[in-house]
């Protein structure tokens, strides 16, 4: 839908399983930045920003580009998704815009129980490191009281993704304007 658009995933960062910390339970510490190579995706996000046109970014047909994205071919968009993005320091400084999905304990654990993982889940491993990692970590965004457009993970995804299309859009046009009051001044 965006056109010159690339994603960067955390996922894409992970250690392998030799690497991560076990705890005194036996839970593979995977909620946990210590679990990921956040150097390699700091150092990636900032390749991609020294050269964005030359990655390999995902375009659309432009017919089917958004009217409101004319006049933007020079401006390329990185989407990171992760679930530990925002508590880390290094890359705070990056970010245009920040989206946080929020869910309850129920549909969160609900979900987590449909999903296959390698390795998989020990029994206990959502309640005893999962959703207290998750509390942790968004208390700590809330406390740092960064800008964060948090977002009802039990919208569909219709919803969702209407809700940050349209804020990426209006970035888009004030970075569009910004640029027309600079050609123009």
């Amino acid at each position: 839908m965006l056109p010159n658009c690339d994603i960067i995933s955390q996922d894409d960062f992970f250690k392998p399983e030799s690497e991560v910390e076990t705890d005194e339970r036996g839970f593979k510490l995977y909620d946990v930045l210590d679990a990921l190579y956040m150097d390699e995706m700091v150092k990636s996000i900032h390749d991609w920003m020294k050269s964005p046109a030359s990655s390999d970014v995902v375009t659309e047909d432009p017919q089917n580009t958004c009217d409101n994205l004319k006049n933007i071919d020079d401006v390329y968009i990185l989407i990171v998704e992760g679930f530990l993005l925002y508590n880390y320091e290094p890359l705070n400084e990056l970010w245009n815009r920040r989206f946080f999905l929020t869910l309850p304990y129920e549909e969160c654990k609900r979900r987590r129980s449909t999903r296959v993982y390698q390795p998989a889940d020990t029994p206990g491993y959502f309640d005893g490191h999962v959703w207290p990692m998750y509390l942790k970590y968004k208390n700590e965004l809330e406390e740092n009281g960064s800008n964060v457009v948090y977002l009802d993970g039990t919208k569909s995804l219709d919803e969702l993704l209407s809700c940050v299309y349209s804020d990426i859009i209006q970035e888009l046009k004030k970075l569009r304007e910004g640029n027309q009051d600079v050609t123009e001044g």
